[in-house]
């Protein structure tokens, strides 16, 4: 690859961002690259979308989001690019977020994926954070926010939307509503000469489906470009009579294979998921995402999600939430279920998230052997490790990390100038062992 400089060639930003968008990045992707320093993307410093109006190189628009640093004013601002719906809060007062007796210091000091000395304020510059939130045993042990984020915005969540997709799946099936082993054209009958004709609703849960799904960044014509135009967060290709809304393009994806025998990242997986929900219940991804668990936990902002032009909701990439409301939803999961007075989701559904999948299935997708011993199990990352963490992951190095044996919820918002989440994994992981060692 060739080597960047101070800021990241747009060429290479729009195929490494739609690469995560949607799941791992070619071997080639992964190799270090020369990053241009966190201070120099800062899109307060450079002024991005300031000014009435901003100056015509300040502007950042859908079309040229994937144009680093743009995206990092882009993932705090995301509703006023393009259509969203709102996922309402309640009425009800916030549900508490006390702070610790004694909070974590910038300082905090632990060796990174190389050996090396470094510290969380370290961690935080070299993954280009955003914001960051550290609970134990529900009380804020640590928070900071970067580059003008501030509390009360919705930060876009990207992949971690699957998670929460998969949490309803997940909660429905418990409550006999949904049928795992069922086909999911049981329930979404236009999807009969598509690629899920014949897969399953666990098998879809867990991307064990076989996709005709090309990701191939070059080719304008490729399925991951017809996607993100179907969803409505990039511009259909000049001349293009593609798909127009999700609800078009998911009948269009065909078969590739032979479904149940390897993971492969799919967003149009998790998006054949979120159109189930709405089927299943009646109701649009938002109102349910709002009654189920946002209200019920007692957040501080609604939450919103992006909608592709026909108002269909974007379940598997478009969530937008607070940092503090995310910091809610781990606590509750990793209180099996129950927060705010109140049991949201059943105690089964925390241990069937929890349980995971085959890590055999896992380590047959490529880009996955930096995460061994891993599976992916109704859209949640399941580490299988001593203390039983399970994970949300999204775009730029985002996570839920939940951590149930030392008591431990990190929520990072992130936009790295490499999307894949695969890039700083080591590192992260690191970090996430210290700020366990640091509460027990």
């Amino acid at each position: 690859m060739r080597s960047l400089h101070r800021h990241l060639t747009p060429s290479f930003t729009a195929v490494a961002l739609a690469c995560t968008l949607l799941g791992f990045a070619p071997a080639s992707q992964a190799q270090a690259p020369q990053l241009p320093p966190p201070d120099a993307t800062n899109p307060v410093t450079l002024q991005l979308m300031q000014g009435f109006p901003p100056v015509p190189d300040k502007i950042v628009r859908l079309a040229n989001i994937l144009k680093y640093p743009n995206v990092r004013w882009a993932a705090q601002h995301l509703r006023e690019l393009g259509p969203t719906a709102a996922i309402w809060r309640g009425a009800a007062a916030p549900s508490a977020l006390p702070a610790a007796p004694r909070a974590l210091p910038d300082t905090l000091a632990f060796a990174d994926d190389k050996g090396a000395p470094t510290t969380l304020a370290d961690w935080q510059k070299a993954t280009y954070t955003d914001a960051l939130l550290v609970l134990h045993r529900g009380c804020v042990v640590y928070e900071r926010y970067h580059i003008g984020m501030q509390p009360q915005q919705p930060h876009v969540l990207w992949s971690m939307s699957k998670s929460l997709v998969g949490l309803l799946v997940t909660e429905l099936i418990q409550e006999g509503s949904i049928d795992a082993s069922a086909r999911i054209v049981r329930y979404l009958p236009e999807l009969a000469n598509s690629a899920w004709a014949d897969a399953t609703v666990q098998q879809t849960l867990d991307m064990t489906t076989s996709v005709k799904y090309a990701e191939d960044f070059a080719d304008p014509t490729s399925g991951v470009f017809q996607y993100l135009a179907a969803a409505g967060l990039q511009p259909a290709r000049p001349g293009s009579n593609g798909a127009k809304s999700m609800a078009e393009h998911l009948p269009t994806v065909q078969k590739d294979g032979e479904h149940g025998t390897a993971f492969a990242y799919k967003s149009v997986d998790t998006e054949v998921l979120g159109w189930l929900l709405q089927r299943v219940t009646g109701k649009s991804y938002a109102t349910l995402l709002s009654e189920r668990i946002w209200s019920k936990l007692g957040t501080q902002e609604d939450a919103y999600v992006f909608a592709d032009a026909n108002g269909g909701q974007s379940t598997s990439v478009g969530v937008n939430a607070t940092l503090r409301d995310l910091g809610r939803l781990g606590e509750m999961l990793r209180s099996n279920g129950r927060f705010n007075g109140q049991q949201i989701v059943s105690p089964a559904t925390i241990a069937e998230l929890r349980k995971g999948a085959d890590p055999a299935q896992f380590s047959k997708a490529p880009g996955t052997a930096m995460r061994a011993g891993y599976s992916y199990h109704n859209q949640w990352w399941i580490p299988h490790d001593a203390d039983g963490t399970f994970e949300a992951k999204g775009l730029m190095g985002q996570h839920i990390h939940i951590n149930p044996a030392a008591e431990l919820v990190v929520v990072k918002f992130s936009t790295h100038p490499v999307p894949n989440t695969a890039f700083t994994h080591a590192l992260d992981r690191q970090a996430f062992a210290a700020l366990a060692k640091a509460v027990r």
